[in-house]
């Protein structure tokens, strides 16, 4: 009795479960026979649609269902408008790499240019050395060019028999002036003043030092070898002097080159010209030392543009204590400039592909649109914003590479999906051939 009893409950509890499996699998082919799918979208990108299910093209994920019941209401249309290129980004997916937003500002007061510049001797500080007469080097006392030398100091020493003879026609007038000093003719006592005139201004014209020549009146005698002094100070930066060697006037024995100051040959960009002038100040640092800058001002502008690199040379003159700046080495050149209030964002906002700058502009719910703008200058660590971009728009400031990475993917994705059936988006499909009126193919 007991067995049939177990029997019977095995049975009941057994029917229960197939009649609950049986409604069940109803229930659910009357749930799918409701609801019909219309099509299947990106779950990231909605603008994305197929008619098959799949896996999106841009990010991997698996295409959801949207049904005929959902109906159009049940879809967020709030940014169905949005431009080709626009993505959603989630606020933990946002958090992850990193985005951070913000405004852009009208900035105003001073900026900076900055240039690349060669140090170049000051023009007006080199000094040409040469003898005005014909002769002999006898002694070098500078005997290698970078010397540093100091106005007044001995160079080399020369043998001139011009000068030689002039000394002693001195002498000469000299002693007729003593003889005729007493003579009872004055137009001979004038004559021979005048005569002693005339020589020692031959002297003096030809370098002869005062000192040399009061020596040559309290010895009686020429000089043989003529000393020749530097008239300046500063460093050797060429030289042609060697012992025994004959010189003329034309022979360029020293040049001498006064480093206190110097001046900056910059290349500015034709682009840039308009905030150049002269007398305008300039900051000059050394790659090889970031800590040390000049001070430097404009002094003259170039009137003609390089051809080839579209550039214009800028001249600067600027002080060099301790000589730390050596002609020939390349500097910065950072210009001030002064610019009236601009619209501006952070440089790093900005996504330049060479081609393309681009801004991605916050519209909400996590939704970015790239947005093209056109640049200018910089100032700092902002850039300004000629057009494309109004203030009061919330920008990404950071992580926008990554942000750009996404837009490609979507915007590829979205050609793909214009191109369903081999139609290509906005076009009508063609019409389908007819080939019995093709040539050949008549019965």
């Amino acid at each position: 009795m007991r067995v049939l009893r177990f029997v019977i409950l095995i049975l009941v509890i057994a029917g229960a479960f197939l009649a609950g499996l049986a409604y069940d699998r109803e229930h659910t082919k009357s749930q799918a026979k409701e609801r019909r799918v219309l099509y299947y979208v990106d779950p990231m990108h909605p603008a994305y649609k197929s008619d098959k299910p799949g896996i999106a093209p841009d990010c991997g994920m698996k295409l959801q269902s949207v049904y005929a019941d959902e109906g159009p209401a049940a879809k967020d249309t709030s940014h169905a408008d949005l431009p080709m290129g626009t993505i959603n980004i989630d606020a933990d997916k946002q958090q992850l790499i990193g985005v951070r937003y913000g405004f852009p500002e009208m900035t105003s007061g001073a900026g900076t240019l900055r240039a690349v510049g060669k140090v170049a001797f000051d023009e007006t500080r080199l000094t040409r050395i040469h003898s005005k007469v014909e002769g002999w080097i006898e002694k070098v006392h500078i005997d290698f060019t970078g010397a540093a030398v100091k106005a007044g100091q001995p160079l080399l020493t020369i043998y001139s028999p011009e000068m030689l003879a002039s000394e002693q026609e001195y002498l000469l007038a000299l002693k007729a002036r003593d003889i005729l000093s007493h003579s009872t003719v004055r137009e001979a006592s004038t004559n021979s003043i005048s005569l002693v005139d005339a020589s020692r201004r031959r002297l003096e014209l030809w370098d002869l030092s005062a000192t040399q020549i009061q020596e040559v009146e309290e010895t009686g005698k020429p000089i043989r070898s003529i000393t020749v002094y530097s008239p300046a100070t500063g460093f050797i930066i060429a030289r042609n002097a060697f012992p025994s060697q004959r010189i003329t006037p034309e022979t360029e024995l020293y040049s001498v080159a006064d480093l206190s100051r110097v001046w900056i040959m910059a290349d500015v960009y034709e682009a840039d010209l308009d905030k150049i002038r002269v007398g305008q100040s300039a900051v000059i640092g050394l790659p090889s030392d970031q800590g040390k800058t000049f001070l430097a001002h404009v002094n003259y502008i170039q009137p003609q543009l390089d051809a080839a690199t579209r550039t214009l040379k800028i001249r600067l003159e600027a002080p060099n204590p301790n000589q730390r700046l050596k002609p020939e080495m390349f500097v910065d050149v950072d210009f001030r400039i002064s610019a009236p209030a601009r619209l501006t964002v952070p440089a790093d906002a900005v996504l330049d592909s060479g081609v393309r700058k681009t801004v991605f502009v916050d519209r909400g719910d996590g939704y970015l649109e790239p947005r093209a703008v056109e640049t200018g200058d910089h100032f700092g660590d902002r850039v300004e914003i000629r057009s494309g971009l109004q203030a009061g728009e919330r920008i990404v400031t950071s992580g926008t590479f990554l942000i750009d990475s996404e837009s490609q993917l979507k915007s590829a994705a979205g050609g793909m999906a214009g191109h369903q059936h081999g139609v290509a988006p906005g076009t009508a499909p063609k019409a389908p051939v007819d080939h019995s009126k093709m040539p050949g193919m008549e019965h």
